[in-house]
């Protein structure tokens, strides 16, 4: 069992820098040409993926004092460049009061042409487009 968990450990050192240096971009890969790279974890697993984490990557975040994914008020817009949300723009809920009183309008043309329908046939009246329709 104790010599189960050092080869694990390695596995999964192992495992994790591959993938890391397949997917750190180009830009970010330091000392030699990312193919490279690839080369010396995928074939020295040890030495290899060690060396990747101690000297093949640049590690932004911490290089450059920011974080490396955006967070924050803005999410990654400066702030007079940030999109207003759609309830603070006067013109989208300008648009949605037109749009709900044409819905509304066609909504009651609706209910008016569904009652005169339904009258007509409390009535057994003839429906004006069912001319040509012989009656069952």
């Amino acid at each position: 069992m104790l010599r189960v968990v050092p080869v694990v450990a390695l596995l999964a050192l192992w495992v994790w820098a591959f993938v890391d240096c397949l997917t750190t971009p180009e830009d970010e890969v330091r000392h030699l040409p990312k193919v490279v790279w690839v080369i010396v974890v995928l074939f020295f697993p040890l030495v290899g993926s060690i060396a990747w984490l101690v000297a093949g990557r640049e590690r932004t975040g911490a290089r450059r004092g920011r974080a490396s994914w955006p967070s924050g008020p803005t999410a990654g817009y400066p702030g007079y460049e940030r999109p207003p949300a759609p309830d603070d723009d006067p013109e989208f809920l300008a648009s949605l009061k037109r749009g709900n009183e044409q819905h509304e309008d066609m909504l009651k043309q609706w209910e008016a042409d569904l009652r005169r329908r339904e009258e007509e046939l409390r009535r057994g009246g003839e429906h004006p487009e069912d001319g040509d329709r012989p009656k069952g």
